[in-house]
């Protein structure tokens, strides 16, 4: 949900997309003008679009309503297969990158900016003893924002 505030602050206009309607409000409320299911569609063509689900399939459906010229960056340290799909998806200039080569000049960067808008996060606090549970709950969509461990 960083992103969101992020994106706002640079004038962006945000559209996300997940399966829960409980992330689709908090997205709204932190500033994207629409929130949609994975079946949804956009009500304009992206300029780009970032995923952070670590599922192949999502990627390639970013690249759908993806303008001519757009990228798709995807935001996941692992991901799974990518499954095949038609090349028309890349046409016209499409790029489909990943961001996993993000630096520590890239963090001070995005800490300054992020002290600067300022932007708000959810923190969860969790005993290490509970921290499988939190793993659990995190699991099946029960956190908001981060779960942090607290030894």
């Amino acid at each position: 949900m960083l992103t969101i505030q992020i994106a706002g602050h640079w004038g962006c206009t945000v559209f996300v997309f997940t399966r829960s309607e409980k992330e689709r409000a908090r997205a709204r409320a932190l500033g994207a003008a629409g929130a949609f299911g994975y079946d949804e569609t956009t009500p304009v063509p992206l300029d780009a679009a970032i995923t952070f689900a670590p599922n192949g399939a999502v990627a390639v459906a970013a690249l759908r309503p993806t303008a001519r010229g757009g990228t798709v960056a995807i935001n996941a340290i692992h991901l799974d297969q990518v499954p095949a799909f038609s090349y028309d998806l890349l046409w016209l200039e499409r790029n489909l990158v990943s961001v996993a080569n993000y630096t520590r000049a890239d963090a001070r960067e995005f800490l300054a900016l992020a002290a600067q808008i300022p932007v708000r996060t959810a923190v969860d606090l969790v005993p290490l003893a509970s921290a499988n549970d939190a793993l659990v709950r995190l699991e099946r969509g029960q956190v908001d924002g981060a779960a942090v461990i607290r030894a």
